[in-house]
């Protein structure tokens, strides 16, 4: 993967997967302030209120970081752009990119929320992964009390790999299990209800 260009886009039913870009601040700050009081449980970096300029810093940084290979943060947009759904990505944070392992997030805005969006986007970030990134191992983490989280990897064919005991220290300064998920591009099929 040393020569490897990450692609920018994925067209998906109803949305689209894709880098940041300028001029993506407006719909990221919209949705993000939004959805505050639905993410900030277990996202950490959820804010009562962000400003759009802070929200354009970010998608060029999100760009810059993209363009050198360093993280991937993707973009949830309706198929038009005309307004941002949630936020996902490939995460290298089970190594350099040569290793083809990578970690998917995910936040869905509020209004979206507990309809299936969250498992209809998880599943095509798995099959644009594997065959478009080329990935060969790609993980998926989450808060034990994040319930919905665990159905959404389990409806889109990831196995549970098992517990990570207080390995997460929460916002009241207790700590809390991470249950950990992952799929391989050899194993995996995308579910028929997907």
């Amino acid at each position: 993967m040393s020569t490897f260009t990450p692609p920018d886009r994925h067209d998906a039913d109803g949305f689209a997967l894709r880098c940041y870009h300028a001029g993506d601040g407006p719909r990221l700050a919209e949705a993000c302030n939004a959805s505050y009081e639905h993410l900030r449980t277990f996202m950490a970096w959820a804010e009562p209120h962000v400003e759009v300029e802070e929200c354009e810093r970010r998608a060029l940084w999100f760009e810059q970081r993209w363009r050198d290979r360093e993280d991937f943060v993707v973009g949830i947009f309706t198929n038009d752009g005309t307004q941002q759904l949630g936020g996902s990505g490939f995460h290298l944070r089970e190594g350099a990119i040569e290793t083809r392992n990578a970690e998917i997030g995910m936040w869905v805005r509020a209004d979206r929320a507990h309809g299936g969006l969250g498992t209809h986007i998880l599943v095509e970030m798995l099959e644009w992964g594997f065959e478009s990134w080329g990935w060969e191992r790609l993980t998926w983490r989450c808060n034990e009390r994040n319930v919905a989280s665990h159905r959404v990897a389990e409806k889109a064919g990831m196995v549970r790999e098992g517990v990570l005991r207080g390995h997460r220290l929460e916002r009241d300064g207790s700590r809390g299990d991470t249950i950990c998920f992952a799929a391989l591009r050899g194993e995996w099929t995308r579910p028929s209800h997907a």
